[in-house]
């Protein structure tokens, strides 16, 4: 019995993905830079089952069906088509990072499975070809693929994939405003504002000149100029999405009471910028030896986990 176990960490994205330029293919309207983080792993397991009738999923414990069983299966067959297999496979994942609450779980979650059902079936991906695969599960698992810090690229099928970029040495501190699922999926917000919202166009306009920014400012090491893109990035998503209709909002009183700490912090002398990604949860950018400060100052407010850049997707056995 053929089995395979794969772990990858979510990632955070300093220049968001917001807008798919096709559906089927999961290819972004817009390019963006992450940091993939060395906390919250995703661990899967695919083991074949040639006597199956059809493929299981359990997540975290718990055999699934619905709506989470089928994005999986969907993914399988886009590996089996690959691998020229119609086997089914039983799926184990655990997964760490709060689910459906904007902190990248499916980024972790599918970059794990690509890994893991891409060996199971036999193919032998490189990195590049692995981004790709995993994007067709969930667009950010593209990059959670890639250690640190990934750029992925907008373009076509072959084009659209993530790869490393060379970045300061920096740290994220999470703090974890609200742990639950959202009421409204990343996705389906998402196709509400590229369908609804008279910014939207503007969003992505923007975006392809933000992150060319970003690029350079992280190439060059300019910390201040990378954070002042991620939070004015971050700001321009979340007022895109609330322009939508009918409107989504996923930051919080709380969420917003963060942002505007990163501001007097910065007041104080502390070079430090906030992003979030499509929930209330926010992610505080600085310099390691900054960390253990922002985490005591936003502790009042919310949970708070200090994160460094981690590795890329990883295959265990």
């Amino acid at each position: 019995m053929t089995a395979v176990t794969a772990r990858a960490h979510p990632n955070i994205a300093l220049v968001k993905y917001w807008g798919k330029a096709d559906t089927a293919l999961n290819l972004p309207a817009t390019g963006s830079l992450s940091m993939t983080l060395d906390v919250f792993p995703t661990t899967t397991t695919v083991t074949l089952a040639p006597d199956a009738a059809h493929d299981e999923v359990v997540l975290n414990g718990a055999v699934r069906e619905g709506v989470v069983r089928d994005r999986v299966v969907r993914f399988l067959d886009i590996v089996r088509e690959m691998a020229g297999s119609r086997t089914a496979a039983v799926v184990d994942s655990v997964n760490t990072v709060p689910s459906a609450a904007g902190l990248a779980s499916s980024a972790s979650g599918f970059a794990a499975l690509a890994a893991a059902a891409s060996r199971a079936y036999g193919l032998d991906l490189d990195r590049t070809a692995l981004s790709r695969l995993a994007r067709r599960g969930s667009g950010s698992a593209a990059r959670s693929v890639i250690p640190g810090f990934a750029v992925w690229h907008a373009g076509s099928d072959e084009e659209s994939f993530a790869e490393p970029l060379d970045a300061p040495d920096l740290a994220m501190v999470i703090a974890i405003v609200n742990s639950e699922e959202k009421a409204v999926s990343s996705r389906d917000a998402m196709k509400r504002t590229a369908l609804t919202s008279p910014f939207y166009p503007a969003w992505v306009s923007s975006t392809t000149e933000t992150l060319s920014a970003a690029v350079q400012a992280s190439r060059d090491g300019d910390v201040e100029r990378l954070g002042r893109i991620t939070e004015t990035n971050a700001l321009r998503m979340h007022a895109v999405i609330q322009s939508c209709d009918p409107p989504v909002r996923y930051l919080s009183p709380v969420s917003v009471a963060l942002f505007d700490l990163a501001e007097s912090l910065r007041a104080d002398g502390l070079p430090v910028y906030a992003t979030a990604d499509a929930g209330p949860n926010v992610v505080f950018l600085c310099r390691p030896k900054d960390a253990d400060a922002v985490a005591a100052a936003a502790r009042p407010l919310a949970e708070t986990m200090i994160a460094r850049p981690g590795p890329g997707v990883e295959v265990l056995a």
